[in-house]
């Protein structure tokens, strides 16, 4: 390495290393100041530090460059303008220049390249904090990629580019209110509390030192939903249903004939069903207890019939579950509403068929406590002190209660009024 104290920097810049017979001016600054321009630029070596030349432009600009050889190949390498560059700091530069050059490295290149811009530093980007908020905390959630689609849908497209600390309260708000402005209002509620989710633990990594959503309250109200599909509804579903062939005409009968939620049908995996009994794992159940559903001769029909294409039970691909929800219900819609012209199907959603499901089995006088055990509720009996001592599984009033539902639901598709055990005021 070539430092200023060795013989081969001194080699560098010094009265000897100058080649004998070059005709090299003694520069001075007084010197400097006297000479004037030509018609033609002028190059003028300094005669004490071997390549640097002060240059003279015929228009009297003066000013200071350095000549090297690097990798075989001669350079040069502008230092500055004189008088703003005195001759002794226009030395020190060539001298500095021409170590690097010694050592194997090309200064001009070193210089350009600090004062090329600078790549942003992008992490405190919305985008890369979200997906580090998705990595780190939100992937140990079960509903994980629904938050994942929710920012990429409502809130990346808008400020994936912007710094997390200029994102304001105004810009929340306006957000939210445009969701419900569209009719979203449940959307636009869960929005928030994802966002409020995701702007606390930005906090609490000191990413931010506020979280900007403290103080909105939800857009807006919400009242808990009691639509159940009535005989007539369950049974255009049923036949309508047919039309959206494998996956979901498959889906969305089993969800109804089991009562189970959406992603819990949607994600099931072959291993999970065994004969005619579907076992959950805790880990994909909401409550974080492994479920038990006991499956009716028409559930396990629907299971029988399915095509074995992969480790799920619901795929496209083979390889990872169905999806594409909101399209297979918006086509279930315009089959149901062509269907049922020229009456009108109210909007119901598949959450619903849940509730349909829950609602039949206590219409056909099953207790609370055996339909909360078919959903997997942790309520009224199955809660707290009166939970962790009864522990009794409810198996055969579960089966009992899933197949006269299944039943009832059969009767009702093959239009046989005469055998159908009607359910309280249905």
């Amino acid at each position: 390495m070539v430092t200023r104290g060795n013989t081969a920097y001194k080699q560098l810049c010094s009265p000897d290393c100058s080649p004998k017979g070059q005709n090299d001016m003694k520069l001075k600054a007084a010197t400097v100041d006297s000479i004037k321009p030509t018609d033609r630029r002028q190059e003028i070596p300094d005669s004490l530090c071997t390549g640097l030349y002060l240059t003279v432009q015929p228009t009297g600009k003066k000013g200071w460059q350095v000549r090297y050889r690097h990798s075989g190949v001669h350079r040069r390498m502008t230092l500055g303008g004189y008088p703003i560059l005195s001759l002794a700091d226009a030395r020190q530069r060539a001298r500095d220049a021409l170590a690097l050059a010694a050592e194997g490295r090309d200064p001009a290149e070193e210089v350009k390249a600090a004062k090329a811009p600078k790549p942003k530093d992008d992490r405190d980007k919305v985008a890369t904090v979200i997906d580090l908020f998705l990595k780190r905390h939100a992937s140990r959630n079960r509903r994980a990629d629904d938050v994942a689609a929710m920012f990429r849908r409502e809130v990346l497209g808008k400020w994936g580019d912007r710094e997390i600390h200029s994102i304001t309260k105004r810009d929340l708000i306006d957000v939210l209110d445009a969701i419900v402005d569209r009719g979203s209002p449940v959307t636009a509620n869960r929005l928030r509390a994802h966002l409020n989710t995701f702007f606390n633990w930005a906090k609490g990594r000191d990413i931010i030192g506020v979280n900007p959503l403290d103080g909105i309250k939800p857009p807006a109200p919400e009242k808990p939903r009691d639509r159940v599909l009535n005989d007539a509804e369950i049974r255009l579903f049923w036949i309508t249903s047919e039309h959206l062939g494998y996956p979901f005409a498959p889906l969305y009968r089993l969800l109804l004939l089991t009562g189970a939620r959406l992603r819990e049908v949607a994600e099931i995996e072959w291993r999970e069903v065994n004969g005619d009994v579907w076992t959950l794992p805790a880990a994909r159940s909401k409550n974080g207890d492994e479920h038990t559903i006991p499956l009716s001769p028409e559930a396990r029909a629907i299971f029988d019939n399915l095509p074995r294409i992969g480790r799920y039970a619901f795929t496209t691909t083979g390889l990872t579950p169905v999806s594409g929800f909101t399209r297979a219900k918006e086509r279930l819609d315009r089959v149901m509403a062509e269907a049922a012209e020229p009456e009108t199907v109210p909007p119901f959603t598949i959450h619903d068929l849940r509730r349909t499901a829950a609602t039949g089995m206590a219409g056909l006088r099953f207790p609370p406590h055996v339909v909360e055990a078919v959903l997997n509720h942790r309520s009224g009996t199955r809660r707290g002190v009166a939970g962790v001592y009864n522990r009794y599984s409810y198996a055969d009033e579960k089966r009992a209660a899933l197949n006269a539902w299944a039943s009832y639901v059969t009767q009702l598709v093959e239009g046989k009024p005469d055998n159908v055990v009607r359910i309280g005021g249905r």
